[in-house]
């Protein structure tokens, strides 16, 4: 899969951090501007074509986010999500006159924000992303929220499914129980790191001798080997 690549432009850094580390999370390639026409400068000299989505703050220096979406305009018709500390009616309607997607008011949950994210590329961009894995005799269609071994299909619940996608999408790759629990839970899970277990040996079972594929690491996690 390309990279799908997303311009965040703040003047906050720690408020650039926060995107960046969330929306990396999610395998997007980020680049970051501190201010207006550095925004400018770095999507045109990317190419206005490489850059699928712009996150962009409203209030900042040398060119706040209305003189760069009006920029910006001119020549593409990337989508824009703009971030903002002002609530009021006529920014928003203003944003959305300008071609804007969509509009967050601060603060706002980083895990939203990424959704929103997915949401207008799977609109603008659908082929973009990866909805077939597999490895070792396993095949995943992740839009029907199957799983074939040998070509046979079976029955996973919803956290099953997701295990198995993460296992299969860092095949080979020793992933602590910690790291399990940030991807496949989130951030908000404050439950026993060993609920892991549990749904690592329901897995197993149902993957029938597939299920030996995933191997335990003693005090650390585990890894699927394919």
């Amino acid at each position: 899969m390309d990279e799908i690549k997303i311009l965040v432009v703040d003047d906050e850094s720690r408020m650039r951090k926060l995107v960046n580390d969330f929306l990396t999370k999610k395998g997007y390639k980020v680049l970051e501007a501190p201010d207006g026409q550095a925004a400018v400068d770095t999507f045109f000299e990317e190419g206005n074509s490489d850059i699928a989505l712009v996150i962009l703050d409203v209030m900042m220096p040398k060119m706040d986010g209305w003189q760069v979406v009006r920029e910006l305009r001119q020549y593409s018709k990337v989508p824009v999500i703009m971030l903002t500390a002002r609530t009021e009616e006529k920014d928003e309607l203003l944003g959305y006159e300008l071609g804007v997607d969509d509009y967050i008011s601060k603060p706002f949950s980083p895990k939203i924000l990424v959704a929103r994210v997915d949401a207008i590329l799977r609109r603008t961009n659908p082929a973009s992303e990866v909805e077939i894995v597999e490895a070792g005799g396993i095949t995943i269609d992740k839009a029907a929220h199957s799983v074939m071994i040998d070509g046979c299909e079976i029955e996973l619940s919803f956290k099953e499914f997701e295990l198995l996608v993460y296992f299969i999408e860092n095949k080979n790759i020793a992933l602590s129980r910690e790291k399990i629990l940030n991807n496949v839970w989130n951030y908000d899970y404050f439950g026993d790191a060993r609920t892991i277990d549990t749904h690592v040996k329901k897995l197993r079972a149902k993957m029938g001798e597939k299920g030996d594929l995933i191997k335990t690491i003693w005090g650390m996690g585990y890894k699927l080997e394919a």
